[in-house]
């Protein structure tokens, strides 16, 4: 019995983290914890950005057509995330 609820639990926080959509984890190691630190001194802080800044720059990230420094960096993080993904994610960041 002991497996099974194991089991269950496992494959229920697959199945959420799948559904989530962008996992944040990596944004957070170099945006920080609440997004309030400039990524590798760069960036700007996407706290301070509203959903539709963050929504516009993911996007554009993907599409190759925003950024500066940290574009190609940035390109490979979001590149797998539809664009509704991305905008579903910057609407629970910044303000």
């Amino acid at each position: 019995m002991k497996k099974i609820v194991i089991a269950s639990i496992a494959a229920l926080s697959v199945a959420s983290t799948l559904s989530a959509g962008v996992n944040s984890g990596a944004c957070k190691g170099c945006h920080g914890a609440h997004f309030e630190k400039k990524a590798m001194g760069k960036s700007k802080v996407v706290a301070n950005l509203s959903h539709a800044e963050i929504a516009e720059a993911l996007k554009g990230y993907k599409a190759g057509t925003f950024g500066g420094p940290m574009k190609g960096l940035m390109k490979g993080q979001v590149a797998r995330y539809s664009d509704a993904d991305l905008e579903a994610f910057a609407q629970t960041i910044g303000k």
